[in-house]
């Protein structure tokens, strides 16, 4: 989710200032996905720049209200109505880090595959204890998020199954054999004694 677009479908509830976004977006998000004040009000300059927003006048306590624009409702709607394609996703840190992983040499991508499917594990534990602490209609967003947030950890255990029946069936390429972890401490060890 972009913060442009998450500030826009804020905004679409009524007039808010930079510190009340942000506790929004965070209550709507579950905290799950934290910003900082100047995230929202640098933001907030580049949606009024292109004439998403516009700033109200000074409330009493000297904050700056923004309301949506007609054209930002445009932008919203347009947003909502638009599918996320997996291209427009980040890159998969932790695919891009086992790839790696089989081609350098003294890294054990077994050890790799277990680190991340433990500490995947405990997050999953954390999600489900969190997603049943509150059963409340009003927190059915947050659930909603953790669901997702569940589903993705769920994703990644069986990815990281089928991960390690690969690396069973795996044999380096002739000339380039990836050492494991142990085998690199033994020849950096013999090294230094030489």
């Amino acid at each position: 989710m972009s913060i442009r677009h998450g500030l826009l479908a804020l905004l679409e509830r009524g007039q808010m200032y930079g510190y009340q976004l942000r506790a929004a977006f965070e209550e709507s998000t579950g905290s799950t996905w934290p910003l900082n004040i100047g995230q929202v009000y640098t933001t907030l300059s580049r949606l009024e720049r292109d004439g998403l927003v516009r700033p109200l006048p000074e409330g009493e306590g000297g904050q700056r209200p923004y309301e949506i624009t007609d054209a930002g409702r445009a932008d919203l709607a347009l947003w909502f109505a638009t599918p996320i394609s997996r291209t427009d996703r980040p890159r998969d840190e932790l695919a891009i880090k086992l790839a790696l992983a089989l081609t350098t040499p003294g890294v054990d991508v077994r050890s790799v595959v277990q680190g991340q499917r433990t500490a995947t594990m405990r997050t999953l534990q954390e999600l489900t204890r969190l997603k049943f602490a509150s059963d409340r209609p009003e927190d059915l967003p947050w659930r909603l998020v953790l669901d997702s947030m569940v589903f993705q950890a769920e994703a990644e255990i069986r990815w990281l199954d089928h991960c390690e029946t690969s690396l069973v069936r795996y044999s380096p390429p002739p000339g380039r054999p990836a050492p494991t972890a142990a085998e690199a401490v033994d020849r950096s060890d013999q090294e230094v004694r030489r």
